[in-house]
């Protein structure tokens, strides 16, 4: 993308992105079905009453109907232990009319989310959590990515943001964001991901801020996931790089009405960016359309492996 010096960067419209994604999908589900395949199923387990975590499941399950991927929602409580999720996972593992399932988190203290994610088959993890698609996805070779991530790759990819060769700094290390956004921006394109060949440095809590913003000063792109509002300040953004906001924090404005806002000073950075995503309306709709992807990705495993030579 070339950048000339303008008043605002262009804007980076995940919502309109993801609205083509869908429809792509939607489309690509009724081929699956029409020879007689049943439609993609994904299957959510919440376990609780965080109001968060049934917003989320309710907008994912309407993006699956509206796409054609058939749903439903294991409510649990919150009392619930850990082996009796344990059963209730390997059950849904073990049935064929499931595709995808994902386990919205997080989940109550005593239940241990990583033995949580470990225990959902990698074959059916569209979340893209499981230890064997972590692992797969960081050897390079064909994996279920998880959604935030592969929606950053796939934003950038469609708006045709150059990476090649290029200075990435990324802010956040967690291990279903921050980490997997790094390793698919360094990756080599040749490979089964198809991943961005930038040059990658990670940036995170224990940075100092002075550090921080010497290396963002020297990033053609910088991907932020801290949940830190405005932390990226525009005199630590290079002139024409590209931002891409991942964070997301509900917040109290002057007027005492809540608001959803980024870890970008977002005004003041776009007089320097060259683009920039809003938040909302950047990453999250990306992360929707490939939770959908994914399920749609395991559904064709599933019909692959059942319909294979030794079948």
């Amino acid at each position: 993308m070339k950048w000339t010096r303008s008043n605002q960067a262009e804007l980076i419209d995940g919502k309109s992105v993801a609205a083509e994604i869908r429809a792509e999908l939607k489309d690509e589900i009724v081929e699956f079905a029409s020879n007689g395949q049943r439609p993609p199923h994904l299957t959510a387990i919440l376990v609780g009453d965080d109001v968060a975590s049934h917003t989320y499941v309710k907008n994912k399950m309407q993006a699956a109907k509206d796409v054609g991927i058939t749903s439903c929602t294991k409510n649990l409580p919150a009392t619930i232990t850990e082996q009796e999720l344990l059963n209730i996972i390997n059950e849904l593992n073990n049935d064929d009319s499931v595709d995808g399932i994902l386990v919205q988190l997080p989940v109550p203290e005593h239940i241990n989310e990583r033995t949580i994610c470990n225990a959902v088959s990698y074959l059916k993890d569209v979340d893209g959590f499981n230890e064997v698609n972590m692992g797969r996805m960081c050897l390079d070779m064909e994996s279920m990515i998880p959604c935030t991530p592969l929606g950053v790759l796939e934003l950038i990819k469609r708006w045709k943001i150059d990476t090649f060769g290029k200075s990435v700094v990324v802010v956040g290390r967690s291990k279903n964001v921050g980490m997997p956004i790094a390793m698919l921006m360094h990756a080599d394109g040749k490979n089964q991901k198809s991943a961005m060949d930038a040059t990658v440095t990670i940036c995170h809590r224990y940075t100092p801020l002075k550090e921080l913003a010497k290396y963002c000063k020297l990033a053609d792109i910088i991907i932020t996931a801290t949940g830190v509002p405005s932390l990226i300040k525009a005199d630590m953004v290079k002139e024409g790089a590209c931002v891409i906001d991942v964070g997301i924090t509900r917040i109290t404005d002057e007027e005492g009405r809540a608001k959803l806002v980024g870890d970008v000073d977002f005004e003041a950075v776009r007089k320097v960016a060259s683009c920039i995503t809003p938040v909302p309306g950047g990453v999250g709709p990306m992360t929707v359309a490939m939770l959908m992807r994914n399920t749609l990705t395991a559904a064709k495993n599933l019909m692959n492996r059942q319909n294979g030579p030794n079948q």
